[in-house]
């Protein structure tokens, strides 16, 4: 026997000895082990803390000044100076004072707010430090006990955001700037937010310019820019982008309410704009104005920065929204007109989502739970609007809304997951995943309020429009569901049966159950029923449409997904496989990456030439070569369809008519930068 055989030999022994211990424990040692296990005490929960002070409808004491440093841009950090006047009951008996930072925001309709990257907390009272403590269940609140006596607390602390996209999104390169007040921000708990008061104040780069909603209080002092006073609601709702490379626009109506265009870049030259270019920008403003009836804001500011170094966003505000394109928005306008519905989609929040709200996104401040049951209105029509106003405003041509159209149709038509999953379910995503990318997209749904909401208002503008002989459209209901109270910041909430009142009184019908139907029941197939009223249908060619192509470049894919079932991103990686298409049967997943196809180097216009190539029914499988992670495989996938690009086809005259400018051109259409 050799010596590794009989250490192995009296491991085994050991182990035997022990299965035999353990057969006669509940026989022979069964009193004392139950006497043991009786004489232990089951373990019992603890308390919870008591609970953050509700937020009470009640001006809160003084105004909060808040002063944030913008200048450290190589080590991507925010420094904060807030200074806190505490209510009088506090500086009479001293005790507990709770402070939050913001989590659940506006917009991202879930509790996103960036705690993990709050560093450097201090809290000083005449010069003394004074210790806080982080509530353990409510971790964005933070307990301290100030003593009696004390007037008002100084608090210090930095936002450490990311210094590249790994750790989440950038908000500070070399030459710009996204300062969102959410993120560098913490207000008293036990107020609504709209009574807290904040004097707001930034420390900007040398040389740079901003844009934001905020006005300025007085003369700019250096680089530093005081800003008047505010409510916290109205804060945390303009943010500012700042930058090196800076243009501003005039958009401004005869109506004389300014409206202006803020745009920032990488580069200076990818601010050089063409008056026909800043003309449609103008109309955008104009055609919103037709179309609404109102406008809710004394001023409005589009940010807009041009850049593939500052993450990524599209995100609305009441009188101003937050937008991000690529760099050759202006200069190369004839190949990025895929990403020029986003300001119209984010202008008409303003409206839709900023000033009219599902009343369950309402909340008193920014650490009280929201629920999204409204979502399909407040984003899926604003995205419909979207892609009307691009198209009446000139950003885009009607023919290319239309092939964003059949995309978006085919795309949600074909989602596997809509055998069981309704759509009403997906307005929870926000707060199921947070946005985090996702195995199966088409299998679990994501947020699809967005674009199958979209098609549902399609349905509905199409259907009322035939009801009413063309003499009625959606048009009239977004004039008079979003357009009250002319002029009024204060927001007006509503629910499911005020959107089928206000659809009744422009057109009678059973909105409740179009509705419910759409929304609420399972069904196969996504809402096509608005291309039908308009005389088009869905279709697929050999060739992709100037949409596609322009959203493919834009996004850096090469779009198979009706076809083999994926798409192919950067460097060969596969951006999506659609669940039930030929690769998903296949096993291919999302992530590897596509190392070869029938034996040579991945290349994707050859990859579409053996799609083509494959169309005979007795061509031989297409045989892929993936890498995932250190591991190789290769996967053979029997298709026969050839390549397969949507369209619309028909008459056009229906979209064309829904999506041709309202009324005529604005007179303020030829007003100079």
């Amino acid at each position: 026997m050799s010596l590794r055989t009989h250490f192995l030999s009296s491991a085994m022994r050991v182990c035997a000895g022990m299965l035999v211990m353990a057969a006669v424990a509940p026989y022979g040692l069964s009193k004392a082990y139950a006497a043991d296990v009786s004489a232990q005490s089951q373990p019992e929960p603890l308390p919870l803390p008591p609970s953050v002070p509700t937020p009470q409808d009640v001006p809160y004491g003084g105004t909060i000044s808040l002063k944030v440093n913008a200048t450290d841009l190589p080590r991507h950090i925010l420094s904060m100076q807030e200074t806190i006047p505490l209510p009088a009951n506090v500086v009479e008996k001293g005790g507990n004072f709770t402070l939050l930072y913001p989590m659940w925001l506006p917009g991202n309709h879930s509790p996103t707010g960036t705690i993990d990257q709050l560093g450097g907390l201090k809290i000083q009272a005449g010069g003394k430090q004074i210790p806080w403590v982080r509530d353990t269940v409510t971790v964005s609140a933070f307990h301290v006990q100030v003593p009696k006596g004390t007037h008002q607390l100084e608090v210090s602390y930095q936002l450490l955001t990311p210094v590249s996209p790994k750790e989440g999104r950038v908000v500070m390169t070399d030459v710009m700037v996204n300062v969102q007040w959410s993120a560098v921000s913490l207000y008293p708990a036990g107020y609504f937010t709209r009574q807290i008061q904040f004097k707001p104040q930034v420390v900007f780069p040398a040389g740079w310019s901003y844009g934001t909603a905020l006005r300025a209080d007085g003369a700019q002092s250096g680089n530093t820019v005081t800003f008047k006073p505010v409510s916290f609601n109205v804060l945390e709702d303009s943010p500012i982008f700042s930058g090196k490379y800076f243009r501003k626009f005039d958009l401004t109506q005869d109506d004389k309410v300014p409206v202006t265009l803020n745009v920032m870049a990488d580069r200076p030259e990818d601010l050089a704009a063409t008056d026909e270019q800043i003309k449609a920008h103008r109309e955008l403003v104009h055609q919103a104005n037709l179309l609404f009836g109102s406008h809710h804001y004394d001023h409005y500011d589009f940010l807009l920065a041009l850049t593939d170094k500052l993450g990524g966003i599209g995100l609305e505000h009441h009188q101003s929204s937050e937008n991000s394109g690529p760099r050759g928005y202006f200069t190369h306008w004839d190949k990025t007109f895929a990403a020029r519905d986003l300001l119209a989609h984010e202008f008409t929040h303003s409206w839709n989502g900023k000033y009219r709200r599902p009343a369950d996104l309402w909340a008193a401040n920014f650490n009280t739970p929201q629920r999204g049951s409204g979502l399909w209105v407040y984003e899926g029509q604003t995205q419909y609007w979207g892609y009307v106003l691009a198209a009446r405003a000139g950003l885009m041509t009607a023919s290319q809304v239309e092939d964003a159209l059949a995309e978006v149709a085919a795309v949600y038509d074909g989602r596997q997951g809509r055998t069981w999953r309704p759509l009403i379910d997906t307005t929870n995503d926000p707060i199921i995943s947070q946005r985090a990318p996702q195995s199966w997209r088409s299998w679990s749904r994501s947020e699809d309020y967005y674009s199958e909401g979209q098609l549902i208002w399609l349905d509905v503008d199409t259907l009322i429009r035939k009801l009413s002989d063309n003499k009625k459209s959606l048009n009239d209901f977004a004039s008079t569901f979003f357009g009250t109270h002319n002029g009024s910041f204060v927001t007006s909430t509503y629910q499911f049966d005020d959107v089928v009142q206000a659809l009744n009184a422009v057109q009678p019908y059973d909105w409740a159950t179009f509705l419910h139907q759409r929304v609420y029941d399972i069904r196969d197939h996504a809402p096509l029923d608005g291309f039908t009223r308009t005389g088009t249908r869905l279709v697929f060619t050999e060739k992709p449409s100037d949409y596609i192509t322009s959203y493919s470049t834009l996004r850096h894919v090469t779009d198979f997904l009706f076809s083999l079932g994926f798409s192919v991103g950067k460097k060969g990686v596969l951006a999506e496989v659609l669940w039930g298409s030929p690769a998903w049967q296949a096993g291919v997943t999302r992530d590897q990456e596509l190392v070869a196809v029938n034996g040579q180097a991945y290349d994707a216009d050859d990859l579409k030439d053996v799609i083509t190539a494959a169309k005979s029914k007795d061509g031989a499988p297409i045989s892929l070569l993936l890498r995932d992670g250190d591991s190789f495989h290769t996967v053979s996938i029997t298709y026969h369809g050839g390549l397969r690009y949507p369209h619309l086809d028909g008459k056009m005259d229906g979209l064309a008519a829904i999506l041709a400018p309202v009324g005529g051109q604005s007179s303020a259409a030829d007003h100079k930068e």
